[in-house]
């Protein structure tokens, strides 16, 4: 079974979004992330719009697995997400 692309977005101080991509890291999931308080200008700005698309309320970590998208450090919808 193949797994969906995984997007993070997230924040480089936050202990949930760290939590998160741990967990991915674990399971040796491949995924894309971006620390969106490292981003600076334009750069930040677009991608705030492009997390607000997924997750109105732009809180972190928003999580993109294929079509599903997950707010927090949710292991368990996180993992069946994945399908593991």
């Amino acid at each position: 079974m193949s797994v969906p692309p995984v997007k993070v977005y997230s924040l480089s101080t936050c202990s949930h979004c760290k939590s998160t991509k741990k967990l991915l890291g674990d399971c040796t999931i491949k995924y894309d992330f971006v620390d969106v308080d490292l981003l600076d200008g334009q750069e930040r700005t677009a991608i705030l719009e492009d997390v607000k698309k997924f997750n109105p309320r732009c809180s972190f970590p928003t999580i993109i697995i294929g079509e599903k998208v997950i707010v927090g450090h949710k292991e368990d919808e996180i993992k069946e997400a994945l399908g593991l």
